[in-house]
């Protein structure tokens, strides 16, 4: 015959459960996070590269800027053949062409680097709130497990408090509705 001591109390069962139910989401929680964090590495490098293009489209806009000014001043401080003065008014024109062409590529470039770091900002957000859930439920099946090892429903209520919170960061992963 069983022991008194050796029978299982019923709030056993619900450790168990509770703590599977805690676990999967941690694990869950952890694999978002994870793939939050990647996106926002990703978006990060892409919009460094946008930048990195941003920047060699200034260069040559100012290039062009300089020689367009160059041309400008040898044009308005010399008197020349109509021909040369011609040829001058035309490499004026096409510099200002390319200037323009480059001013309108450089906006470009710039809004696509900012919509990535948007998407950089966003998935640091959800990645952080999948962190936060994955340490509330790893002590919370911390303390589940310390519960059932030393049978003590009190650690159980407390890690289930706990998990309960982790639970709220991780529904708050997904939906971000308390507003981070």
């Amino acid at each position: 015959m069983a022991d008194e001591k050796d029978k299982k109390e019923p709030w056993l069962n619900y450790l168990a459960l509770s703590t599977v139910i805690l676990a999967v989401c941690a694990t869950l929680s952890t694999f978002k996070g994870g793939g939050y964090s990647t996106r926002s590495v990703m978006s990060q490098a892409q919009a460094s590269d946008q930048w990195a293009f941003f920047q060699a489209k200034s260069v040559k806009l100012n290039l062009y800027e300089l020689q367009r000014e160059k041309l400008q001043m040898e044009l308005t401080g010399h008197s020349m053949p109509k021909a040369e003065t011609e040829a001058y008014s035309k490499a004026i024109e096409g510099y200002q062409h390319k200037i323009e062409k480059y001013e309108k590529e450089k906006e470009e470039i710039k809004a696509e680097a900012k919509k990535l770091e948007e998407v950089r900002d966003e998935a640091q957000k959800h990645s952080k709130t999948f962190g936060i859930a994955v340490i509330f439920l790893q002590i919370a099946i911390l303390l589940s497990s310390i519960a059932g090892l030393l049978k003590k429903k009190p650690v159980w209520l407390a890690g289930l408090a706990i998990g309960v919170l982790g639970l709220v960061y991780f529904a708050d992963g997904f939906f971000m509705f308390l507003g981070k």
